[in-house]
């Protein structure tokens, strides 16, 4: 039934879609296709998951900064958006810089391995859901208006961006690093 409903509204938005007029629903539907393979492809799962990592602590920094409102008044609510995502990108880029050379890649890894392909390709899509989620969770409720409400329901309704960023927790709960349990008590 999902499915079904799924299909027939991607199938009606793929024949809506103007190649002469491209929309901001199709950048990101493509953007969202591009990077989930090239990240997939590119990067391990290891490095995925310190990623992920990165971007959940990024997200509750920039979310609790304190101050961050003020600039709000100076620049403008318009422009505020550009401050957010400045903020999260440049906390990101840090902290996975960071994380990479700590122990927490060490813990996530499962060797020198890249893991499988689907566990890749499934990490990689829910990344990159995530970035979009995050982002288009950043812009004024005014710049969203002009999505397509399949778009405006999958990365930033309220439903949709808490699916985008559970899914990658229960995924990294339920798919097992490939890495031997190691017992503290060896008997």
């Amino acid at each position: 039934m999902i499915f079904a409903v799924a299909a027939s509204t991607s199938s009606t938005f793929i024949a809506n879609i103007d190649w002469s007029k491209p929309t901001w629903d199709l950048f990101i539907v493509l953007f969202f296709i591009i990077a989930s393979f090239l990240y997939g492809l590119s990067l391990g799962r290891d490095r995925i998951l310190v990623i992920l990592v990165s971007i959940y602590m990024s997200l509750a920094v920039v979310n609790t900064a304190p101050y961050i409102s003020n600039f709000s008044t100076e620049v403008g609510i318009n422009q505020f958006f550009v401050i957010r995502i400045s903020m999260f990108l440049g906390v990101f880029i840090v902290l996975f810089l960071l994380l990479s050379r700590s122990a927490l890649l060490q813990t996530i890894a499962s060797s020198d391995k890249k893991g499988g392909f689907f566990q890749i390709m499934i990490f990689s899509i829910l990344h990159v859901g995530l970035l979009i989620s995050i982002t288009l969770s950043f812009l004024p409720d005014s710049s969203l208006n002009s999505l397509s409400p399949l778009t405006k329901t999958i990365f930033a309704s309220e439903v949709g961006r808490f699916v985008w960023i559970v899914a990658p927790i229960v995924l990294m709960i339920l798919l097992k690093s490939g890495k031997e349990k190691k017992f503290k008590y060896e008997v």
